[in-house]
């Protein structure tokens, strides 16, 4: 793709928002900036680097006018297709693509491409860990921590390319019937569609209903993920969630199922690794070399993450926990009693799919952030519940709480952007609390 003297207009400036406009700049596009936060909401460093660069950027909102003149808007993860700017570009034919369909013109490699409503960050890990133990270099990023963009065009020394990918950057992709080309300042624009080598499914559960309109909305983005496939690809799909296994049939690619109950050593407790097990066979790597890797796998940071012992009192750092079905897996992890600390912006999901759990081994829950109204509806008289102000007091309260042998486990089933700036900064935050604690 021709980038020279084309005008990219990029909705969005956060990680993703910067890693299109590096990408953008290094292509001999002119990038463009649209944020609809204030300056203050955006990393000094982005900023200092566009002024270098002389990138116009506007702050407190998307205005047609900023968007008007541009050959191709592209969205950030943050921005939804349903926003006003992007029906402002579609009325004046100007193509608009998602982060990842934009980062995916210049990629060089397969790409093994997760999604699913859990369990996400701990597949790709394993994945590129597979990989990397058999010599096959990987470049993992996306969903994970780092955009595609940031790497795509540095992808010389890798092999593959294994790509977290969330509903909300799925839900942009084009449709195979929409591709088009345009003409535009002396260049040209030709787009592909997002096209992985190997897609995966893992689950589908409540999640996100705060962005998308329904549950059907949302599964319809997660689908997309087999939208340009063909019969040289493969699609791995959940063989125990009927509503994933009845995707065969709309697929192009070569279907492959893990999860399945006639799956042996153990992998029905642990679809994660029976999903790594699906990649790896496909790709030929021996059972062995697979297996070495889940032995000595030992989780991922933020999510079921042992922190630290105080006074017989263990606690876990799960904030990647961000929907119910995720701490439903967490507690069915412990044995001990728990005191569960829940809540920050709820994303209209049901809490109380967890209420049997809750009511069988938690103690007590701790409520915090915008959620915590919510969550004392749903578990009064399930369990005894109290709100807290801070994640600091709840941390103070639940060590007053516990008893010698009790778990403290974060794992609070909302997203974290009322409080923190993601759950990533929760999670470290939770982690500093407790190794204060005396």
């Amino acid at each position: 793709m021709e980038l020279t003297h084309q005008k990219i207009t990029i909705l969005g400036a956060q990680r993703s928002g910067w890693a299109l406009a590096r990408l953008v700049s290094r292509l001999g596009g002119q990038a463009r900036i649209s944020e609809k936060g204030a300056m203050g909401s955006v990393s000094k460093d982005f900023l200092d680097w566009a002024r270098q660069h002389a990138i116009p950027f506007e702050f407190n909102g998307h205005t047609p006018s900023f968007i008007g003149d541009s050959d191709c808007v592209v969205l950030s993860p943050g921005v939804s297709i349903h926003a006003p700017a992007v029906e402002w570009a579609r009325a004046r034919q100007i193509p608009v693509l998602g982060e990842i369909e934009w980062a995916f013109q210049f990629c060089t490699k397969p790409v093994i491409a997760v999604t699913g409503s859990n369990g996400k960050t701990t597949v790709v890990t394993l994945i590129h860990e597979v990989l990397k133990k058999v010599g096959y270099p990987s470049c993992l990023c996306g969903n994970v921590g780092t955009p595609l963009a940031e790497y795509v065009l540095d992808l010389a020394d890798k092999d593959f390319v294994v790509l977290e990918v969330s509903s909300f950057q799925l839900e942009s992709l084009l449709d195979p019937s929409s591709e088009f080309r345009k003409e535009a300042g002396g260049g040209r624009l030709c787009f592909k569609g997002f096209k992985p080598y190997m897609a995966v499914i893992l689950n589908f559960s409540q999640n996100h209903l705060d962005r998308h309109k329904d549950l059907q909305e949302y599964f319809d983005a997660k689908k997309k993920i087999f939208l340009n496939q063909d019969a040289e690809d493969y699609a791995v799909l959940n063989a125990r969630e009927d509503r994933l296994s009845r995707l065969a049939s709309q697929i192009k690619s070569q279907v492959r199922y893990f999860n399945s109950p006639a799956d042996s050593d153990g992998e029905k407790d642990n679809p994660n690794f029976s999903a790594v097990r699906t990649v790896a066979d496909i790709l030929g790597i021996k059972k062995e070399l697979c297996e070495s890797v889940l032995r000595s796998f030992r989780g991922v940071e933020h999510r079921m993450e042992w922190v630290r012992q105080v006074d017989g009192i263990h606690f876990i750092n799960d904030s990647k926990a961000t929907t119910a079905q995720a701490a439903l897996w967490a507690l069915e992890r412990l044995d001990s009693p728990v005191i569960m600390i829940c809540g920050g912006r709820d994303k209209n999901i049901d809490f109380s799919v967890t209420t049997p759990l809750v009511r069988k081994k938690v103690r007590k829950m701790l409520a915090i952030g915008e959620a915590r109204e919510k969550l004392k509806k749903t578990f009064e008289g399930v369990v005894e519940i109290e709100e807290c102000a801070t994640l600091e007091s709840a941390v103070e309260k639940a060590k007053k709480t516990a008893r010698q042998g009790d778990c403290v486990l974060l794992s609070p089933m909302c997203a974290s952007f009322d409080m923190f700036a993601d759950y990533e900064e929760r999670g470290r935050r939770f982690k500093e609390i407790v190794h204060r604690l005396i």
